[in-house]
């Protein structure tokens, strides 16, 4: 089994500087977090409905939230106890989704 590598806050920020929104969200661990609106509460839970798919495919979930038309979405690697570049991979694929609905 391979260890998953923890990213620092310096690397982690510059990496953040590659995607839209999201923010840095735990100096203690290590977390990114990313809100985001829609138009209604199908389409705020269609965009959940293809995450879910996506993470499942990837095996790394987010931590989350759905107040009818708002999503927050908060990712770190608790195997890695705090960031890893699988959040900053899922952040990204979560960024095309939310730009193709």
């Amino acid at each position: 089994m391979n260890a998953i590598t923890k990213i620092g806050q310096d690397a982690a920020l510059g990496m953040l500087e590659k995607l839209s929104g999201w923010n840095y969200a735990d100096q203690r661990s290590g977390m990114i977090k990313r809100d985001f609106k829609f138009k209604d509460f199908n389409q705020a839970f269609g965009f959940m409905t293809r995450i879910a798919l996506l993470a499942e495919k990837l095996n790394h979930h987010p931590e989350w939230s759905n107040v009818y038309n708002q999503v927050s979405i908060t990712l770190t690697t608790h195997d890695a106890g705090g960031l890893s570049a699988k959040d900053f991979e899922l952040a990204a694929l979560i960024d095309e989704i939310f730009c193709s609905d």
